[in-house]
């Protein structure tokens, strides 16, 4: 099924490809195809000003998002792992896009504190046994009617297990996943899908007017 789908996709630019494969080459994690495209449809139906990312890494997910958000749009993404960092300002530098995407750097759970907001769209993607601790700063920056996308919800299926059925060095992982998946889909502010998407994606409605 995933290899069908996958057939389906119509792809990013040469640009991105580029950027994919190189992580790729250096085990760099990315996003997998189906939430790429997944992105890709929200971001075109949603049309946002402002996204906030947690968890830049080398910068693909941003310069996705960046491509396929409306003109205008700006970017905020943070990355605490210093190794990441550089390759990530030099992928923005070699796409133009400095003034269109922010990284910050350090831990998410110092800065997200520091931020104004709102943002119109936020992109979960760091780790994932933070998520949750993450949360209640990510819905004070969340924009009423934004969306809240957060990645690897499923963790390859492990979630579905007994916590006694996950590897010792994953149960705190599992837990607070478990966790963030009860909070998201039983908050009165939200309306949330959990989606079997790449490795499982939520997108989460802040209720209000927009």
């Amino acid at each position: 099924m995933d290899t069908f789908l996958a057939s389906l996709d119509a792809g990013n630019t040469p640009f991105l490809d580029q950027i994919e494969r190189e992580a790729l080459e250096t085990n760099v994690p990315v996003i997998r195809t189906q939430t790429q495209g997944l992105l890709r449809f929200l971001l075109a139906m949603r049309r946002p000003m402002s996204i906030l990312e947690v968890g830049c890494a080398i910068g693909f997910s941003a310069l996705l998002m960046s491509e396929y958000a409306p003109e205008g749009c700006k970017i905020t993404t943070i990355e605490k792992y210093e190794k990441r960092i550089p390759v990530a300002k030099a992928n923005f530098a070699r796409a133009g896009k400095e003034e269109t995407i922010t990284l910050l750097e350090g831990d998410a759970a110092d800065i997200l504190g520091e931020l104004p907001g709102p943002y119109d769209f936020i992109f979960m993607d760091a780790a994932k046994g933070q998520y949750i601790h993450f949360l209640p700063e990510v819905l004070r920056l969340l924009a009423p009617g934004g969306l809240l996308v957060s990645d690897n919800v499923l963790q390859d299926g492990d979630i579905l297990e007994s916590r006694f059925a996950v590897e010792r060095r994953n149960r705190t992982i599992h837990s607070r996943m478990r966790e963030y998946l009860y909070e998201l889909t039983h908050h009165e502010a939200l309306q949330t899908v959990v989606l079997p998407v790449g490795d499982g994606v939520t997108v989460s409605c802040l209720k209000g007017v927009r």
